[in-house]
């Protein structure tokens, strides 16, 4: 998820700062199911023109998983984002990045875009087309009707670039919602996110490009049932699909709102999907007859056997990690605290705890010097 404007603290939400954008790439960063890393937040105390830019590097000061994003409208925030990430991370440089630009559905590219599109492949960046149409808005109210022209923008912006620069790293991303009837407004936590984003995946795969959709979303306002349900299915069906990338971690409210509290608990989510992707592995070692006829013969249980040990290890077995799985006894005597209450306590802990590699002093001195630059230019003009 990236780009939310608001942080939802114990039931109440205020606009995001700066700082929430470098407390979430920090948690990010520490969370061990999550392999990227996109801007969390548009903060609120920077002007417009210079958001991205400050978005960025909130987060790279934050994290060492690639970035995602921010979100790019012009030309020159791509030129600047580049000069950025080849001080950042000087290894993989622009590589470490990928541009996220979004063409206006239905089937509009502004000038601004195209331009933006252009100089990110001039400067042979990784580009994220991120067309993001509504069913009955700015789509038809069909599955497939609705996917069509979404494929159509994000085809148009590859062609775009690869007129630039033949081959260049395109990642196929889908951001499709629909429309609630009776409200107008548009909805991330029906049962058919899932199956659009699945329909997103198969159309990328036919193409043979990599595939990020939107899966961990929600409606809700709250931690509750709904956003827990909401977001397991919308995240699953296209993982099972062949999804390469799944997005949303944080995400509440359809994008408007975000907590760290959901970030954790969007973690585990992602580690029980893991497991159920890996699916049953069957082998010798697996089946484990031996080890049953062993036992058979001797105890009568599995608790002493290295076959038992060994698999515990390997992960046969997700272990618990905000889910409940104590008796009713223990749960009481601990004061009867939900999944939200445990989440909340452990926000805080790889905050005070992960370690990221801070950058050099040079780093930051060039970094400084871009940004500075930039706020010259944008006075000037």
């Amino acid at each position: 998820m990236g780009g939310v404007p608001n942080v939802l603290e114990a039931e109440s939400r205020r606009p995001a700062v700066r700082d929430d954008v470098a407390r979430a790439a920090h948690l990010l960063d520490a969370l061990p199911n999550v392999s990227t890393v996109t801007p969390h937040y548009t903060p609120q105390d920077v002007p417009d023109d210079r958001m991205a830019l400050w978005m960025y590097y909130d987060a790279v000061v934050n994290t060492t998983k690639p970035i995602r994003g921010p979100g790019t409208q012009t030309a020159r925030e791509v030129r600047l984002l580049a000069e950025m990430a080849d001080i950042a991370c000087p290894e993989l440089g622009r590589k470490a990045l990928t541009v996220g630009i979004s063409p206006i559905s239905p089937l509009t590219f502004p000038d601004s875009i195209v331009d933006a599109m252009l100089e990110t492949a001039r400067r042979d960046m990784i580009l994220g087309p991120l067309p993001c149409p509504i069913m009955g808005a700015t789509a038809p109210l069909s599955v497939a009707g609705s996917v069509t022209p979404q494929n159509a923008e994000v085809l148009a912006s590859v062609v775009l670039v690869q007129l630039v620069t033949s081959g260049l790293p395109v990642i196929y991303r889908g951001r499709l919602s629909l429309m609630d009837p009776h409200t107008g407004l548009s909805v991330w936590g029906s049962p058919e996110i899932g199956v659009i984003s699945a329909a997103i995946v198969q159309m990328a795969h036919y193409y043979g490009l990599p595939v990020d959709v939107y899966g961990l979303s929600t409606s809700s306002h709250v931690h509750d049932i709904q956003s827990g349900y909401e977001r397991a299915f919308g995240a699953l069906i296209p993982v099972l699909a062949g999804a390469d990338e799944i997005s949303g971690v944080g995400e509440m409210d359809g994008g408007v709102n975000s907590s760290l509290l959901q970030m954790i608990i969007d973690d585990e989510i992602l580690a029980s999907i893991k497991r159920i992707r890996r699916g049953v592995t069957v082998d010798q070692d697996a089946l484990a007859l031996s080890v049953v006829d062993k036992v058979m013969n001797s105890t009568g249980n599995f608790l002493t056997e290295m076959h038992t040990v060994r698999h515990l290890r390997g992960g046969e077995v997700m272990a618990a990690g905000l889910a409940e799985r104590r008796s009713w006894e223990e749960w009481d005597q601990a004061g009867r605290d939900d999944m939200a209450d445990r989440a909340q306590a452990e926000a805080e802990r790889p905050l005070a705890e992960h370690e990221v590699p801070p950058l050099t002093e040079d780093q930051e001195r060039e970094l400084d010097g871009v940004l500075r630059a930039a706020e010259r230019e944008l006075a000037r003009s």
